[in-house]
């Protein structure tokens, strides 16, 4: 892992910038003198790790006392992209234009970026858990078809937070049963890009026993503020 910049934020946060191989990343750590928990934090659907909003989480929860990275999964962000990318990503564009279903553009997007992005999660949680200043316990938070097959496939995850507005592959849907970590689950009951049965549907194939579903009125973005309090509330009980 190699850092690439740093700088001291007001709140006393360290934002540094890495690569690690291809891979590139942010790590938020806050002022402590003991080894701190880790978060993972993805956005949905592969967007970009300096999007504001996951930006401002993963600051907050730093500021809570947790160490937080996020990185860019293969295509998106300052990934290079394929034309196979392109093309998807294009197609799925028209489609929302004209309004048609894009349910099986999100599919084979989706899901051979989840297939290529877990890989690259755990190389970098190899390398988190490295520095001096982690100590985990490992928790997740942000995409959830990323998460449920990280839940199942990486031992150290101790507890998830999952957005409902991304789309979650029927390989993934598949995998929830799979998932026995504690979990939290945020649902927009409005989200124009995610039916709510669906998410309801996702939440009661979740196989863990200590499960908790938020839903909130309004639209994909309107996740209220207060959600990112109970959510460092949350991996709080479970992370320290």
């Amino acid at each position: 892992m190699h850092f690439t910049s740093e700088q001291r934020l007001d709140d006393g946060v360290l934002e540094r910038a890495f690569t690690l191989g291809e891979i590139p990343g942010t790590l938020w750590t806050p002022e402590s003198a003991a080894p701190v928990p880790l978060i993972l934090m993805a956005h949905n659907n592969g967007l970009p790790r300096r999007e504001a909003r996951l930006v401002a989480r993963a600051r907050q929860s730093a500021a809570y006392g947790y160490a937080v990275a996020t990185i860019d999964a293969p295509g998106c962000g300052d990934r290079p992209r394929s034309a196979a990318d392109e093309q998807a990503r294009a197609d799925l564009r028209r489609a929302m234009r004209a309004g048609e279903p894009v349910d099986e553009i999100f599919e084979s997007f989706v899901g051979p970026l989840v297939e290529k992005a877990v890989p690259e999660w755990q190389t970098t949680l190899d390398a988190l858990l490295a520095l001096p200043e982690i100590g985990g316990p490992v928790g997740y938070s942000g995409w959830t078809a990323v998460g449920i097959r990280l839940a199942v496939a990486e031992p150290r995850i101790a507890a998830a937070g999952f957005f409902a507005g991304g789309h979650v592959p029927r390989a993934q849907r598949e995998e929830a049963r799979q998932v026995t970590v504690p979990l939290l689950l945020l649902l927009q009951w409005d989200d124009e890009g995610n039916p709510r049965q669906r998410a309801l549907d996702l939440f009661d194939a979740f196989g863990t026993e200590e499960k908790t579903l938020h839903a909130n009125m309004g639209g994909h973005t309107g996740t209220p503020w207060f959600e990112l309090d109970d959510g460092n509330r949350f991996f709080a009980r479970h992370l320290k």
